[in-house]
Parts: structure tokens; sequence; C-alpha cells
């Protein structure tokens, strides 16, 4: 049986909930529906990125977790500097050794994410963090044309290249819009692989000796 409907008054959510957000509360995990393969390239390609959303109870405990971490360590932030992201970034703002997005593998860290939106168990939800700025449109807080060109060529060579001939069918990436991130302060894209096997993806976020403190 599914975890019972909960509803949270937004002046309690630990970040702004989206209509989507608010629907998926007042759901049950039976009755949530989980994104597959065909709808997430659906989403995607439409840049409908609004409506991708976490099972009910994986949204309950993410809301959890961030108030407790948000009181522990003062923000998201402070958290991931301190256990996620690479003791040799230090704080932001950053000074990457390359300008270009992904240019430079001392630039950015492959992690598979903590809170995934609510996958099909054949789905692997990664997250790209980058300490050089990928730019946004300031109208819109969408990506620029150059930007998504450049983010394009590094999935490519990193990810698609990786899963052989059918690579291209099996790999999703987008960048959440400036209203939809989570975590604004620090860069990062989301990457969905179809079928990824266990090496694969230990090769893909192992951790670089140019991420580590200098002694």
């Amino acid at each position: 049986m599914g975890d019972l409907p909960t509803k949270i008054p937004p002046e309690e959510s630990p970040f702004p909930l989206t209509e989507v957000d608010r629907w998926v509360l007042s759901q049950t995990d039976d009755e949530f529906h989980y994104h597959d393969w065909d709808d997430l390239k659906k989403i995607i390609g439409e840049n409908n990125l609004s409506v991708l959303k976490r099972k009910p109870s994986d949204l309950r405990r993410y809301m959890a977790w961030t108030t407790e971490t948000k009181a522990q360590y003062g923000s998201m932030t402070n958290y991931l500097l301190a256990h996620r992201l690479p003791k040799g970034w230090g704080s932001p703002p950053f000074t990457p050794a390359s300008l270009i997005p992904f240019d430079d593998k001392s630039d950015y860290a492959v992690l598979i994410n903590d809170w995934p939106y609510g996958l099909t168990s054949d789905i692997t939800h990664i997250v790209v963090w980058s300490r050089t700025i990928i730019d946004t449109d300031s109208t819109t807080g969408d990506m620029t044309a150059e930007s998504r060109r450049v983010v394009s060529n590094f999935i490519k060579r990193f990810f698609v290249d990786k899963l052989g001939p059918e690579g291209e069918t099996k790999v999703l990436w987008f960048k959440n819009w400036v209203a939809l991130q989570s975590v604004r302060t620090l860069e990062h894209i989301h990457v969905l692989v179809k079928d990824a096997g266990k090496e694969l993806l230990e090769e893909w976020t192992q951790k670089l000796d140019t991420h580590e403190v200098d002694d």
C-alpha cells in the first residue's frame, strides 16, 4: 500500500512548490505514474520541464531532508560543498580551469542523483556539476543556443559514445530553467541514461585526482 497523501502548506516547504508538486503531494505512491523513456523524450523534446515529478513519498522525504539539511548547514550549497562536490573547487565564486563548460575534467563532477525523479527502473538519473558558468538567457532563464551546443558536444563524447552504436537513443539531458532549480548557486545539468550497466556508471562517476585539494 502506498504512502497516504500529506498536505504540506506552501510556507512550510523548503523550496517553492510547483503546481505539479502540489498535485503529486495529493497522491499516494500507488496512484503515481512513473516517467518511462517515451514520456521523458516527449517532455525534454518539448522543453516542458515543469512536469517532471518525483514519486510522492520521495518528494515528501526530499522536502524533509532539505529542511533538515538547510537547518544544519545553512544552505544546500554548503552541504554539497562539504559532502558531494570536489574539495579542490573551494567555495564559489569558483575559478575554473577553462571558461568553456566541460572542457577541462577538473571543472566538472559526475554523480548519481541522490533524489531522482520518479523514473522506471531501467533509467538512471545523473547530475553533472560544473564550476564553469553555463550561460543562460537573462529573460527566459533557459540556456543560450551556444551553451546548448557546448553541452550537447560534451554529452556526446562523455556519455553517448561510450554506449556504442545505439548510444544516441539511450541518453537524454536537460538543464532546468533558473526558476525550476532547487540549487541555484551551483551549475549543473541532468542526464538520463537508459539501460546503463554498473561498470559504465562507475566509470562515469569515478573521482578524479584533479578534484582533490593539493597538499
